[in-house]
């Protein structure tokens, strides 16, 4: 018993010359049971203390009623969520942790460098254990990426308003069909900085899934207003459309930003709010229609 206890000592005390914790502790998350019975025999084998979870619900808890030193998480799994989510959410409980993401599909690889901004590495399946191994106890000596910092959808899109919209305005006036009717940049841009508000406030209040929009005084207003420019309820479709395509675009230019554990949520909550608002805007637009239509008394 001494003897192992000296043996332990000595391997502390290389670790902790080496610039690593003395025991490393990893959260292993993965559905697969025999990728993690596996990967938790290679890293105990080495040296490390490991927590082993099968889904996202369960990694989420761990994180915020414990401290990890490692978080190693396969991308895909079933369920809500996914390796991203978990990701995130270490990012946000413990910025100092290494986060390893791994993948059965190799693309992953490729493409890491535009989805998964906030991991530290991206492996690929089969893992190799002699390349995990290396792979962690390297990123911990060297330490995290520099944190960066993570925002909310709603506040990105509010800081950013003016530039969204002066994009989508550079794309309708490029668009042959919606010129026709010549209006200046103001009168083209009038309804969105009211949007863009109540799309903020929306992000901020979200709504219950299933539950109808709130109605918006100014979508009605807009939709009276393209009806006497001279717009046709298509034109009215089209900047719709061209104005969800500006916010999302918004939304991948500020992608080092944006926190992964509730965009889906909130890329859903954009696309009912900007399609609401369209609903809204064309019912007024058919109102004002009929009323046009009725004859003109003496």
């Amino acid at each position: 018993m001494e003897k192992h206890a000296m043996m332990a000592e000595q391997l502390n005390s290389v670790a902790e010359r080496n610039g690593l914790p003395a025991k490393p502790k990893v959260l292993l998350v993965d559905d697969n049971e025999s990728v993690r019975v596996t990967l938790r025999m290679v890293l105990e084998h080495n040296d490390f203390e490991v927590v082993a979870t099968t889904n996202v619900k369960d990694a989420l808890r761990l994180i915020g009623s414990e401290s990890f030193d490692v978080l190693l998480s396969d991308l895909h799994m079933p369920g809500a969520g996914d390796g991203l989510t978990v990701v995130s959410a270490m990012r946000h409980s413990n910025p100092q942790a290494v986060t390893v993401i791994f993948s059965g599909y190799p693309e992953m690889k490729e493409a890491a460098a535009a989805i998964l901004m906030q991991a530290d590495e991206i492996l690929v399946k089969p893992l190799d254990p002699k390349t995990l191994v290396e792979t962690i106890r390297e990123r911990l000596k060297r330490g995290v990426k520099s944190v960066r910092p993570i925002e909310n959808v709603a506040n990105i899109l509010e800081r950013e308003t003016q530039s969204t919209i002066e994009d989508w305005l550079l794309h309708v006036e490029l668009e042959p069909q919606i010129i026709t009717v010549r209006l200046g940049p103001k009168e083209r841009c009038a309804h969105l900085p009211q949007m863009f508000r109540d799309l903020v406030s929306r992000l901020r209040h979200p709504l219950a899934l299933g539950t109808r929009a709130l109605v918006s005084p100014s979508a009605a207003q807009h939709g009276f207003l393209r009806r006497k420019q001279g717009y046709t309820a298509a034109m009215m479709v089209e900047e719709s459309r061209m104005l969800q395509v500006s916010i999302f675009q918004t939304l991948q230019d500020n992608l080092r930003q944006v926190d992964f554990s509730l965009l889906l949520v909130d890329v859903m909550a954009i696309a009912d709010e900007v399609d609401s608002q369209l609903a809204q805007a064309m019912a007024a637009y058919i109102s004002e229609s009929q009323i046009d239509a009725l004859p003109v008394e003496a």
